[in-house]
């Protein structure tokens, strides 16, 4: 009995100082010798093993080029380190494709974006060759600046079932709900620079490359709680989730109570703001976007604007807008389809939409307050702000009783109260003051505008509080 008692201690103690039975598995995909285990696609840049690091130079009048696992990965996790020239732009490709069939064997697929620019996107996720911007850095402003120029920075992407994640720096820039491919090469890009002989022989450096495939979703980084950003009044998360497919709800947005205000597909929940019917001309639908036509920048002259079928009082409207060169529209709320009896838009608060480098409107009203994101000539939005023509841009208004706030691309613009003192002082001297009662109304139909320029909305969808 006294030696299977000491024996059990024994096994007992053993038991206790032996490593987990599973603990995380890191394979690298670089030797630091050679280039075993890559193969190149696309351009003629040249990739090179100096001291331990892979070293990709530019070089003039060749494409993209690519430095490319032989191996296709499904689920993982990938770490690396990078540094890289001001000069240029780069990426990492993940789960992405080179075949016959697409473009004569062009790699394409998710890459996580490295961009030393003013522009700052570095942990964006863009889809090389296919589908252009999926997660760009304009809807997670704060992360900008996890990137360190002329440093080494380092990078943990996690690609899980649909769902793909990155941090630069211990910062999680991205987080993007994705279908479209499960998986795929991993690949080092040199981006090209035309014939530009100033960038000629820039570099761009990888080091300390390596994989985890086995148990990733165990290892993946958990969900954190709300950050103390707070949006609404509601606490926030801190990276936005994002999904790639337009027009649906995560189910994030399900739970917490988000609705779609447009289907993608039809006109169902919209009208003319003059008519009983959507107007049959002036919009149209075409692959998931709403779009409104150019008709020589007139207000509502053409098709006309268009509103919801019913009315909202306490609500958080999300819309997600790309505008052309020069164009004007908005986002009104509050709208009184009835008020304006005579020629021009229907009155309402506005969310002004507007290419303020191109469009004279912009020099036009008091103090800024016609710009981009500015209540519509009563409350200037800074003129500094995230935004970008020919990529997709996300307004938010939140409305709670009197108090009202607008959002660009998770950046607060303005807020105001309205049905006061202050607010009444302020339309008076607006060109809203010949409108009785403007914007103090409890509740009004939402608006999308009309203004003779082609404006493409999608993902419209609404929180009633």
């Amino acid at each position: 009995m006294k030696k299977f008692l000491l024996l059990f201690v024994a096994m007992s103690s053993q038991l206790l100082i032996s490593p987990p039975l599973s603990a995380q598995s890191w394979t690298p995909l670089f030797n630091g010798k050679n280039l075993s285990g890559w193969t190149q696609r696309g351009g003629k840049a040249t990739y090179k093993v100096e001291n331990g690091i892979i070293v990709g130079y530019s070089k003039t009048n060749t494409e993209n080029s690519f430095l490319c696992t032989k191996q296709d990965y499904g689920d993982f996790i990938l770490e690396f380190e990078f540094l890289v020239d001001d000069a240029l732009n780069s990426g990492v490709q993940l789960r992405s494709h080179s075949t016959k069939s697409y473009q004569k064997g062009r790699v394409h697929g998710y890459q996580f974006e490295i961009d030393p620019s003013p522009r700052a996107w570095t942990g964006g996720i863009y889809d090389e060759a296919r589908r252009g911007w999926l997660y760009p850095m304009i809807k997670n402003v704060a992360a900008q600046r996890a990137f360190k120029n002329n440093e080494w920075n380092s990078v943990r992407i996690e690609a899980v079932g649909h769902r793909i994640r990155t941090w630069v720096n211990g910062i999680n820039c991205a987080d993007l709900i994705d279908e479209v491919d499960a998986s795929g090469f991993i690949a080092l890009q040199v981006h090209s620079i035309g014939g530009d002989t100033s960038k000629e022989g820039k570099t761009i450096s990888w080091r300390n490359i390596r994989i985890c495939t086995q148990d990733v979703a165990r290892y993946a980084t958990p969900d954190t709680a709300p950050s103390s950003r707070v949006l609404g009044g509601f606490p926030a998360e801190s990276t936005p989730q994002i999904s790639a497919t337009d027009n649906t709800l995560l189910p994030r947005e399900q739970a917490e109570g988000w609705k779609l205000l447009w289907d993608g597909k039809t006109t169902d929940g919209w009208r003319g703001a003059r008519l009983d019917h959507f107007p049959e001309k002036g919009w149209s639908i075409k692959n998931g976007e709403l779009i409104v036509h150019k008709a020589g920048g007139g207000e509502s002259t053409n098709g006309g604007d268009i509103v919801t079928t019913r009315q909202y009082r306490n609500f958080m409207l999300s819309v997600d807008f790309k505008i052309t060169n020069g164009a004007n529209s908005g986002i009104k709320y509050f709208v009184d389809p009835g008020m304006n009896k005579g020629a021009g838009s229907a009155i309402g608060c506005e969310f002004q939409i507007l290419d303020d480098e191109r469009h004279p409107d912009a020099k036009l009203g008091v103090k800024g307050n016609r710009k981009l994101g500015s209540l519509y000539d009563l409350i200037p939005a800074p003129d500094k702000k995230p935004f970008h023509i020919g990529v997709w841009n996300t307004a938010l208004v939140i409305v709670k009783d009197k108090h009202v706030e607008h959002w660009l691309n998770g950046v607060k613009l303005l807020e105001y109260n309205r049905d006061d003192q202050e607010w009444n002082a302020l339309v008076a001297y607006s060109k809203y003051r010949d409108w009785p009662n403007f914007g103090n109304a409890a509740q009004g139909h939402i608006l999308l505008q009309d203004h003779g320029d082609e404006v493409h909305f999608k993902n419209i969808k609404i929180r009633e509080l």
